[in-house]
């Protein structure tokens, strides 16, 4: 999207509308832990919080609860909390806490991979680790942030799952599923959850100007696909002047999206 509207207000980006998308994964979330990890998620629950969720926690990526929403880039004008590593734990198991975290492969079910790419004994390329991703897809709402939608992360099936998705999780029994949820994954193509009768992974809304060829085609398996799929909602302009102005005035967003 590109131009300038009758108020003189440059359309949204395509970064600007995945900004929008992130937000309302914590639409109405409460006195909760927002956990982004990524620029756009970042810049999406600051938004958040300061429009129709004002409740969310946001920690300053190290120990302090921020009594205030900075910009992308500095740091918090007050204080509100202390919030050491074990207590942020002691959140995650009790599931006060949505975190949106990335995917180096994610699959129809959900289940996710930010381990590594081949065969597990003698992989091709070594990752992160699976790190916390197991805990945070079995104790808290865990969404997926995937800034380049391709077949390469939109796998049949994942080399490794790190994070556990709907029908690993069933296999498991009632401790898996108890607090399971995956929200949302929302890509640079569109947003997508699981919904579905066999909780397998849905298309949900198109993002303006892409077309729902360009999703299938770089999704490497089948999507269920509504009779109409809408687009994602517009950022207002107000949303707009606070992600412009005061959430990412440097234009990161842009960077992790490119127009």
């Amino acid at each position: 999207m590109s131009g300038t509207g009758t108020t003189g207000i440059a359309a949204a980006s395509r970064a600007e509308y995945c900004v929008v998308a992130c937000a309302e994964a914590w639409r109405g979330a409460g006195e909760i832990l927002a956990a982004p990890m990524g620029t756009v998620p970042a810049v999406g629950a600051r938004l958040a919080r300061l429009t129709f969720s004002p409740g969310l926690l946001l920690t300053d990526g190290e120990a302090m609860l921020m009594g205030d929403t900075p910009a992308m880039g500095t740091g918090p004008g007050s204080v509100e909390g202390w919030l050491p590593f074990r207590q942020h734990l002691t959140l995650t198991v009790t599931g006060r806490r949505h975190v949106m975290m990335g995917a180096s492969q994610i699959d129809r079910h959900g289940n996710q991979n930010i381990s590594c790419i081949g065969d597990w004994a003698r992989p091709a390329r070594q990752l992160l680790g699976v790190r916390g991703a197991p805990v945070n897809t079995l104790n808290n709402p865990t969404s997926y942030w995937i800034p380049k939608h391709s077949a390469r992360v939109f796998v049949e099936h994942v080399d490794m799952v790190s994070g556990v998705g709907y029908e690993r999780a069933a296999a498991a029994g009632p401790s898996a599923t108890r607090y399971h949820r995956i929200p949302e994954v929302i890509s640079d193509l569109g947003v997508f959850d699981f919904e579905t009768p066999d909780r397998t992974m849905r298309l949900r809304s198109l993002h303006p100007g892409v077309s729902l060829e360009q999703v299938t085609g770089a999704t490497g398996f089948a999507l269920t696909i509504p009779a109409e799929v809408p687009f994602t909602r517009e950022p207002t302009e107000a949303e707009l002047q606070l992600i412009r102005e005061v959430i990412d005035p440097n234009g990161l967003r842009e960077r992790e999206v490119p127009a």
